[in-house]
């Protein structure tokens, strides 16, 4: 489909605009040096963006102490939620960020036009909570792990609400157990107990997480008993479809004590909730199933599909055993709704 051509008033009103944010963008840093003579701005400092509004950030020093509403220098590419910056105070309590700090890892997500951009930064784990009930398919597991392992962030397996699971566990713990077969970190949780928490604050300890599921496994319960002292509103669980709705709407970064060891920190928004494969190649969904890895480049065909063709190490493997014919079907069943998708 050919693009759109922009009529020549369309492409004035955006040279125009374009031009108004050049000048107000050197206007403020004028203003800067100008306080930087001054001696309005204090030493430089480290800090994190704890949330962003455009052009604007609230900066929490390193070392401590209230939320700083910091602007971000023209010459500085966007920040996101969880960068760690260089800023400057003002005599006023806002302040200036003058530079970013290197990222760890980043985790992005398309935009309407389908481009990558980053919507969080510095992240140690992704958690993906799923709930006994509304009851959770492999699939749709798989699909949360692939899309995780392309980020190149650790993943978690987080099971909630096992206060309804049936005596023993049932077939979801032995779904479970399959993947930490595949070296996966499992957790279990529930909100019923009083210690219901306790492995999910020990794993979350020290860490910059994200969470994200499908609507309705209680995300927003957790993060409700893990920072009580935060207002977050619980998307209540439908009792005839058991499906839920988000609640947050903004990104923004949380920080919690636990009395057991140091503080963790979380990144909460729907932006980063609603993971999915949309922006994701066949390599990549193939290289995202762990178990597959070593054995990618060995087929005899270079071009391998991995459906039919002869001398598959993937098919080899699953006739062997070394694979689960069902982690295969479900990596089958990814490929398919990307091909159904027109890609």
């Amino acid at each position: 489909m050919s693009k759109r051509k922009l009529t020549r008033q369309q492409r004035w009103r955006i040279e125009k605009v374009q031009a108004e944010r050049a000048q107000r963008a050197a206007k403020r840093d004028a203003q800067d040096a100008d306080k930087l003579e001054a001696g309005e701005y204090g030493p430089e400092r480290h800090g994190r963006v704890i949330a962003h509004f455009g052009r604007s950030l609230d900066v929490r020093p390193s070392e401590g102490g209230p939320l700083h509403r910091c602007h971000l220098r023209s010459n500085l590419e966007p920040l996101v939620t969880g960068d760690r910056v260089i800023w400057r105070a003002a005599n006023d309590g806002s302040g200036v960020v003058v530079a970013r700090g290197e990222r760890d890892s980043v985790l992005e997500r398309p935009d309407a036009r389908g481009q990558l951009k980053p919507v969080a930064a510095n992240i140690d784990q992704i958690l993906i909570v799923f709930a006994v009930e509304p009851a959770p398919h492999a699939n749709l597991i798989d699909r949360y792990l692939v899309a995780a392992e392309a980020t190149g962030i650790a993943p978690v397996l987080v099971l909630n609400k096992t206060d309804l699971l049936p005596e023993g566990g049932g077939e979801l713990m032995t779904l479970l157990g399959q993947y930490q077969a595949l070296g996966y970190p499992v957790v279990t949780t529930t909100t019923a107990e009083e210690h219901g928490l306790d492995a999910l604050r020990a794993r979350l300890a020290g860490r910059t997480s994200v969470f994200v599921g499908q609507s309705g496994v209680g995300k927003s319960s957790l993060i409700d008993r893990l920072l009580p002292d935060e207002t977050l509103r619980i998307g209540a669980l439908s009792e005839d479809s058991r499906k839920g709705t988000h609640t947050t709407t903004t990104a923004r970064l949380y920080a919690f004590d636990n009395d057991d060891s140091e503080a963790g920190e979380l990144i909460d928004s729907p932006g980063i909730r609603e993971f999915g494969l949309t922006h994701l190649d066949a390599q990549q969904v193939t290289e995202g199933f762990v178990e597959f890895r070593d054995l990618l480049g060995h087929c005899r065909f270079r071009d391998c599909r991995h459906q039919q063709e002869p001398g598959c190490a993937l098919l080899e493997a699953v006739e062997r055993g070394e694979i689960r014919a069902a982690r295969f079907a479900s990596y089958r069943r990814i490929l398919d709704s990307l091909e159904d998708e027109g890609r």
